[in-house]
């Protein structure tokens, strides 16, 4: 990167561009504060970067949908052929950021850095934290190191990779960690390290954004469960099925003896863990009944794993598990 790094903010809204209409009020309204302010409030501190920014919603991410990805998706996507854009900041609100992160790093390359970054206070809330993380964002993006890392997520001081990021807690500025991996680095607006190189330098988009995306739902765990509780949930273009299981990806046996039904019949079925961190690891009955282990995913992100395969045509439980196994 040069000097003075063109960076590209893609605004989604989101708690980040907040606000209440009250420093003290609980409530707000997401989505409400244009990028210009943030690029405004950048320069105002002297940030060394030029920033220009493009609108693609002004929504609580909570309403996210596919089209909106979309949007997002080939916006990232013509940047990294636009040889005026060194990076590219996606702001987005903190509820399926997530999700949005892990969909865009399976379906871009690696060449620029894409930072997601949100808020968990709206911007005029005591203590807001969104203009701070804007700048620790800005300051990844512009690190000629960032390249190589896929999608990353900058909150509370910390860089989480998109395959690793989940929201942990409902309030307070440090609801996100990593899982497998806690950190792949920390950022402040003065100062950035990195844990270790690169590990996807130069890797291709590894699927392609789906055309449509297939029904998958995700079937949540409870005590005293019965296979209505799967059945409610199957449409006939039901392809794949996500279980939110009890502790490693387990369930009544009932509801495994319905999954292995459904699983003969070609619908693909991930076992998930409804718990907030641990592995999901294959076990003798995944053979038995060709049930595919989430892994380090949790079943939301476990759900756009599986949707961004089978709308690329993979479905047979190898090759989904081997895309669930590789990080």
């Amino acid at each position: 990167m040069s000097a003075a790094p063109n960076i590209l903010i893609l605004a989604t809204g989101g708690t980040i561009a907040g606000t209440a209409g009250s420093a003290l009020k609980r409530d707000y309204r997401p989505g409400q504060i244009g990028i210009e302010s943030f690029i405004g409030q950048a320069g105002a501190l002297g940030v060394a970067a030029n920033l220009t920014g493009r609108e693609i919603a002004a929504m609580g991410s909570e309403d996210i949908t596919p089209e909106i990805w979309r949007a997002l998706h080939d916006a990232c996507d013509a940047a990294m052929d636009d040889s005026q854009v060194d990076a590219i900041i996606i702001t987005h609100g903190t509820d399926t950021a997530e999700e949005t992160a892990l969909l865009l790093d399976l379906t871009l390359p690696t060449n620029k850095p894409i930072v997601l970054v949100g808020a968990m206070r709206p911007a005029d809330a005591v203590g807001t934290d969104g203009i701070r993380n804007f700048l620790n964002a800005v300051r990844v993006a512009s690190d000629a190191d960032a390249a190589g890392r896929g999608v990353m997520m900058v909150m509370s001081d910390r860089i989480i990779s998109a395959r690793d990021a989940r929201k942990a807690k409902t309030t307070g500025t440090d609801a996100f960690k990593g899982f497998p991996r806690d950190s792949i680095g920390t950022v402040t607006p003065s100062s950035l390290d990195w844990f270790g190189e690169p590990w996807a330098k130069g890797r291709a988009a590894r699927f392609d954004f789906p055309a449509a995306f297939p029904h998958v739902p995700i079937c949540h765990a409870y005590a005293g469960m019965q296979r209505d509780a799967v059945d409610c949930l199957l449409r006939e273009e039901t392809h794949g099925l996500v279980l939110a299981g009890f502790g490693e990806g387990n369930a009544p046996r009932v509801i495994f003896d319905r999954l292995a039904e459904l699983a003969a019949k070609g619908v693909v079925v991930v076992r998930a863990s409804r718990v907030d961190e641990g592995l999901v690891d294959r076990l003798p009955m995944d053979d038995e009944h060709g049930f595919v282990a989430a892994r380090g995913l949790g079943p939301a992100k476990a759900r756009i794993l599986l949707q961004v395969l089978l709308a690329n045509g993979i479905s047979e439980m190898s090759e989904v598990q081997a895309a669930f196994d590789t990080r």
